[in-house]
């Protein structure tokens, strides 16, 4: 596959065409966002409720509960970006961020790859959102947070990775 050529860079991806061959042997375009990763956290607290966000998501124009997360600033790792984020979004210092989980947000045109980290040991503080964010704590029981997964009110893909992929093969936190 050829390197292609950057038709966009915007201030947190670059969006590069790139060609490849077929089966039938002719070239077929692509347009491929090419994004550094991002951090997801799994905030739980010591009561066994996990800390959701209230996050507004301007390409929808809307709230969405979610987990906090957000893009890694290269050359930050995946586990200093989830310390970050964590701190930013939720005010939250974590005793112990262990990973999770990797899996990729949309393959079929985008790099970015998401690193899930559960952190524990939480010790309150005060959030320090970005000058365009807009976010509020909604901390829930682990259980209601499962039921809000299956009942639709939380729609956000790396949301539902966590907190299935956890419940699945952690069970669901306690007291």
């Amino acid at each position: 596959m050829d390197a292609g050529e950057i038709v966009l860079t915007a201030r947190r991806f670059v969006v590069r065409r790139r060609q490849r061959p077929a089966r039938d042997g002719k070239l077929h375009t692509y347009e491929i966002v090419e994004h550094p990763g991002a951090a997801v956290i799994l905030p739980l607290l010591d009561d066994g409720r996990v800390v959701l966000i209230s996050n507004y998501r301007i390409a929808l124009d809307r709230e969405l509960l979610e987990l906090p997360a957000g893009t890694l600033d290269p050359p930050e790792s995946p586990l200093e970006c989830a310390r970050r984020e964590l701190a930013e979004e939720t005010g939250y210092q974590a005793g112990s961020l262990t990973p999770l989980v990797a899996f990729y947000s949309t393959p079929g045109i985008c790099t970015e790859q998401m690193h899930v980290f559960v952190a524990r040991d939480l010790r309150p503080g005060p959030q320090a959102l970005g000058a365009g964010e807009e976010i509020r704590l909604e901390p829930m029981d682990y259980a209601e947070a499962l039921r809000a997964v299956g009942d639709g009110r939380i729609v956000d893909a790396k949301t539902i990775v966590a907190l299935l992929y956890y419940h699945q093969y952690h069970g669901t936190p306690t007291r």
